[in-house]
């Protein structure tokens, strides 16, 4: 029997039994003229092939599925446009459903599990829509200039398991990949992106370390004003790939790039590092450091001078931050980073980690900081003693502040704690102390869209969090969470749902707010499955512990979300 892998396009007509019975040869003439005119055409044009006719439809396979894709897209449009030249009574619409899947080849004909997928798929499709399978999605939704929203999971007929499954959106184009609100173009200063550094060491855990290395860079160039600099979410993007940085850094809105490689052996560790014009194609600058591990800060000092002497010339530097003055204790922080701020099981990792490291190095800021935001967000989101987590956060974070006030990771922790204890004041004197440390710190510029938006100004919540994607064109979920928070405020519901239904979000705690979104549009139903689904993962949560638990200094702002989560149906 022999298999193969194709992306399988599924058709058929809406109301093709209803049709027939009021106009039999009227009915059957346009089908065909349509199927003539623009199906087998655009199939052609796409690589694709027919390999199914049935009165009402067709199945259709293609090698690629971006071609799979496209053509549903240009067949709707191209009906859309035969649609509006005709009478009423001629029209007709069609559901496309779109899977990829292994088949099983029998002469011309295709069968198999990827063959009735796309058929279900197909009949989940509104008249005039495409349905896509999740694979489908992962396969295109950077590569392809339109919206995919997610759909949830479905059970259909004779699918032993249910498919997740997303609508093509043909009315809201994605103008660029996935994970930005506008097209990027080069800021007015120079731009940089950093990209992880390759592990040269025969060793696999010591990925761990290059990754910080790489981290502790892009933070030590953040500090500079003079330089417009790529988070680190973003960069990290890329890591295990072969790039070609000319593409990448017009991915990322960026003009230069910095590439290198570390091994770590014993007490030593080697790094090269490189910096590129990726516009002009010319090697600006290039260094080679072997070095003692007790002098790896000092090396990361030297580089990031390099570099911003490089493009901006000597500048009167940030005041130092204060570096941990263990290794081990380094190590763990690092590793800490990786599974911070995900989820209630990495938060609590992170904890240890970060208790470890201060056993080694009590004065280490960076992880009394870490640590209180892991401590924050348990109680905040994953159910952890308010009493016992709440006080200890703002004592950590404070602690972290008074270590090293230079470090501006330290400064929009406690901002972001105090924000939430009302102490409205302090926590703005500590952000405006984190943008003066570090101008391009898009976590911190994310997280002040929550604070703001919440007080009242959504306005500048958008454009907040907008600053941030800019600074983090391939963000972490929570950004879009922000986002869609910020247009909640607004009243602005529509760009609120498509927000919150971006895959790096969806199906996260932010359903909550994409049911009161939905809610308030009147799509009742989309909005109470929603919330069904959020309460599967949240059952304790309740309207009223909600709104005592979030710093609303705007009693309007407050009653808006709260009557989108009670017409989607969340417990009072």
């Amino acid at each position: 029997m022999e298999r193969k892998l194709a992306a399988i396009l599924a058709i058929d007509v809406v109301g093709y039994s209803a049709l027939m019975e009021a106009d039999e040869a009227g009915t059957f003439d346009r089908l065909k003229r349509g199927r003539k005119e623009l199906f087998e055409p655009e199939i052609a044009t796409r690589h694709g092939r027919i390999f199914k006719l049935m009165g009402d439809g067709l199945l259709a396979e293609f090698g690629s599925v971006v071609d799979a894709v496209e053509c549903a897209v240009t067949l709707q449009r191209g009906m859309a446009e035969r649609n509006a030249s005709v009478a009423e009574d001629q029209r007709f619409e069609v559901r496309i459903g779109i899977n990829l899947g292994e088949v099983i080849v029998e002469g011309d004909d295709r069968y198999g599990e990827g063959v009735n997928v796309a058929s279900r798929l197909q009949q989940l499709a509104e008249p005039g829509g495409i349905c896509v399978s999740e694979k489908v999605s992962k396969e295109v939704r950077q590569k392809l200039a339109f919206a995919f929203e997610p759909m949830g999971e479905q059970r259909v007929k004779n699918i032993a398991e249910p498919i997740y499954c997303y609508r093509v959106n043909l009315h809201v184009p994605r103008a660029a990949p996935v994970g930005r609100l506008a097209s990027l173009e080069l800021p007015d200063k120079p731009s940089i992106a950093v990209l992880p550094f390759t592990n040269m060491s025969n060793d696999p855990e010591q990925e761990t370390f290059v990754d910080g290395l790489t981290e502790d860079l892009i933070t030590d160039l953040s500090r500079s004003a003079g330089l417009f600099v790529i988070a680190r979410n973003s960069t990290f993007a890329y890591k295990g790939r072969s790039v070609d940085v000319r593409l990448t850094a017009r991915d990322l809105g960026v003009r230069y790039v910095v590439e290198g490689s570390a091994r770590r052996a014993a007490a030593r560790v080697r790094i090269n590092a490189q910096l590129i014009d990726a516009i002009g194609g010319d090697h600006i600058w290039a260094e080679r450091y072997d070095s003692s591990l007790e002098d790896i800060f000092a090396v990361q000092d030297e580089v990031t001078a390099k570099i911003v002497e490089a493009l901006v010339g000597r500048l009167a530097g940030q005041p130092a931050r204060k570096r941990p003055t263990s290794l081990e204790a380094y190590d763990l922080c690092v590793r800490a980073r990786g599974v911070s701020f995900q989820t209630g099981l990495g938060a609590r990792e992170a904890r240890m980690l970060l208790e470890k490291a201060i056993g080694l190095d009590p004065d280490y800021a960076e992880a009394h900081s870490l640590l209180a935001l892991n401590l924050w967000l348990g109680w905040l989101f994953w159910n952890e003693p308010k009493e016992t987590n709440q006080p200890r956060a703002l004592a950590e974070a404070q602690r972290a502040v008074a270590l090293d006030p230079n470090d501006a990771g330290n400064r929009w922790g406690l901002g972001i704690i105090l924000g939430h204890e009302r102490r409205y004041a302090e926590s703005d004197a500590e952000f405006e102390a984190t943008f003066k440390l570090d101008p391009n710190h898009a976590d911190a510029w994310a997280i002040r869209s929550d604070l703001i938006t919440l007080r009242g100004d959504a306005v500048k919540g958008v454009e907040f969090v907008k600053r941030a994607l800019r600074l983090n064109p391939r963000p972490p979920g929570w950004y879009y969470w922000m986002a869609g928070q910020a247009y909640y405020a607004l009243g602005d519901y529509q760009s609120a749902v498509e927000a919150l239904r971006k895959p790096e979000t969806y199906r996260t705690t932010s359903r909550r707010l994409l049911a009161a979104a939905l809610a308030q549009l009147g799509r009742l139903d989309e909005a109470r499955q929603e919330a069904e689904f959020f309460m599967m993962n949240d059952p304790h949560f309740s309207i009223r512990h909600w709104a005592t638990s979030q710093p609303f200094d705007n009693e309007e702002v407050l009653q808006r979300f709260v009557e989108g989560y009670r017409k989607a149906g969340l417990p009072d």
